[in-house]
Parts: C-alpha cells; structure tokens; sequence
C-alpha cells in the first residue's frame, strides 16, 4: 500500500507540531480596560492553512514547493507526518485543515462522519503500491497460511484483497498483521511475516534489501488514486487559503515535472534511494493536471464517481464501508475552477 511511515527530509517544518497558534484577547477585569484590549488585538488574523501529508513520492511536489520558498508560511503550512494513520487521525482530531489522501482513506474517512471535501486529484498509482515478499516466497499463491503485515488503513485492505482474488485465496487463507509501514521492513528482517503491503520509496529499500515484488497497483489500474480534501468548514471559510494551497500544489508539480533529476537529487535525501533510483519510482505513478483534475471533479455525476465505484464495492464488500458514498457532498470543483478563471497555468 502507500502512504505509511517513511523518511525525514531536510527541510522540514516542525514535524507533529500542528497545535496552530495565534494572537488572543483576554478579558480584563474593568470594563475600560476590556475595551482597550480588544482594540488593541484587532481584528483576528487567520492561522496558515495547515495540510497534513505522508512521505510517498505521489505528494512530493507540495514538499518541493515548501522547500523551494513557492509557499507564504503566512498561508500555506505543509507538514509530514509518519504514516498514513496518523495523517487521518490528525484529520480527525481536527489539527489538519487539508490532507493528501488515497481516494479509499478518503471514503472511509467520510463514512465515519468527517466532513471533508475533495478539490482535486493528485496521482494516480500504476506500480508505486507493492506488496513485498520475503525471497523465498515468489508468487502471492504461496503465501497460504503465511503472515503478511498490512497498515490499518483502506488501501492496503484493497491492495491485499486485489492480490488474494488474483491467487484464488481469501482472507482466511493468510494471516494479516496490523504494523505501521515504518515496522514493515524490520518485521519482514526478523521472519515475523513473510509478506508486506507497502509503497514507493520504501518498496525500492525493500527491493535493495533482497525482497522480492510479487504483486503492485499496476495489476489494478485506476483504483488507487490521491486525492487532496480539505475540511468543509475551511473551504467556505477561508477560500483563499485553499487557493494558495492548489497554487503551491500545482507549483511543485510544475518544477518537479519539468526538473525531475533536480527535483529526483533533493527529495532523494533522507531516504535509503540515490537520487537515479528515486527517478525510476516516478514510474510507478501519473500525475493530473489541473485541467485533467477538474474535469475528473466536474458534473453531475463527476466522472470520478464511475471511475471510482468499483472500489467503493469492494471497501463495502470487505466491511471497510458502511454505505455508499454520497458522491454530491464529497466532490466540490469549485476551487479548481476558481484557478482557471483567474488564469492560473495549467
């Protein structure tokens, strides 16, 4: 699967640091001084918009434009977090504004009452998701009674039921593990598993180490894709800081397009990948544009709901959903459109 635990980066901004501060008034005792210290605080200044994410190479451009100075740290806060559990549940607990989501954590997301928005797509995974097998094992048919660790998290549930119907296996066939993808490698060093559903880059440390790749989202186009939501409340709030969220989005994936050994030799410190390797990664995943983005998210249905349904099935299927989602509450293209009418490059 993607998104779980993975390298630090130099760079980075105060990572799980998200309490979000700001100037307050205190009351005073009299009445007068009340007065002055209200007028003095002013009308409020509205914190940075604060967007969670986990180090997968699909949200690197948002790294690169904070890295690179495209970000106002007066709008915009972008932070790391170790795995994709944690990201969903700083969502939850309300210390994330926006997050880089697969478009399955997102579902589930707001099937547990989150009410979240999703304003563009971001990646599609074709190869960057893998599920890595001890040497010994060269095919998933052999991994019959054996452990496989897989994060708690929706797209590692789709990933590993993909592989299982491809070897005509069910989830009673094999013995799943719940570990965060920051313990996957060593579990898999101590023979405690024999398999791990896990992501790029970490999959090509993996593959470095002497594991093998037995099954990979290229198997299953079009069912893992990212997203990037951002809290109902925030969108109609604070408008403009979802903007300059998109800009900085579509800023880093620019430059990391156009530049991608120069982006390929930063991004690739911190982690067990030369910079060569982690250029081969991009393989593994397709970028939207903006334009692809908002078509994707426009219209009644939005296209995305076709692309998308069977995967809902499937989390419904699997107990990861409770009912279908409701599609009209969830998309909102309203930002993108905002961006090319205001004549942002594509």
């Amino acid at each position: 699967m993607k998104h779980g635990a993975g390298p630090s980066r130099a760079g980075e901004e105060g990572r799980g640091d998200l309490q979000r501060g700001g100037w307050r008034c205190g009351w005073r005792a009299l009445g007068a001084a009340a007065l002055l210290a209200l007028a003095a605080c002013g009308k409020p200044v509205d914190p940075p918009l604060t967007v969670g994410m986990n180090p997968w190479v699909g949200y690197d451009p948002l790294v690169l434009a904070r890295d690179r100075g495209m970000t106002d740290p007066r709008q915009l806060r972008v932070v790391e977090l170790p795995s994709a559990s944690e990201t969903l549940r700083h969502l939850r607990n309300g210390l994330l504004d926006a997050a880089t989501l697969t478009l399955d954590e997102t579902l589930r997301l707001a099937d547990d009452g989150v009410d979240v928005r999703i304003v563009s797509m971001l990646d599609a995974s074709s190869g960057g998701d893998v599920v890595m097998a001890a040497p010994r094992i060269a095919s998933p048919e052999q991994l019959k009674g054996e452990f496989i660790a897989v994060e708690d998290s929706a797209v590692g549930a789709l990933l590993l039921q993909r592989m299982l119907q491809k070897a005509g296996l069910t989830r009673a066939d094999v013995r799943v593990t719940n570990l965060e993808v920051a313990q996957h490698q060593a579990a898999l060093q101590a023979g405690t598993v024999a398999a791990a559903v896990t992501f790029e880059p970490l999959a090509g440390s993996m593959e470095v180490a002497g594991y093998r790749r037995i099954f990979d989202s290229s198997e299953i186009p079009g069912e893992i894709l990212d997203v990037l939501v951002v809290r109902a409340e925030v969108l109609q709030q604070r408008p403009a800081s979802v903007d300059a969220l998109l800009r900085a989005w579509y800023a880093g994936l620019n430059v990391f397009q156009l530049d991608t050994p120069g982006a390929a030799q930063s991004l690739a410190l911190g982690t067990d990948l030369s910079p060569e390797a982690y250029e081969s990664v991009l393989g593994g995943l397709a970028f939207y544009s903006r334009e692809a983005s908002e078509r994707e998210l426009s219209g009644n249905p939005a296209p995305l709901v076709a692309q998308a349904g069977n995967v809902a099935t499937t989390l419904i299927d699997i107990g990861l959903l409770r009912r279908p989602p409701r599609w009209e509450q969830l998309i909102d293209a309203s930002p993108l459109q905002r961006l090319r009418t205001r004549g942002t490059p594509p």
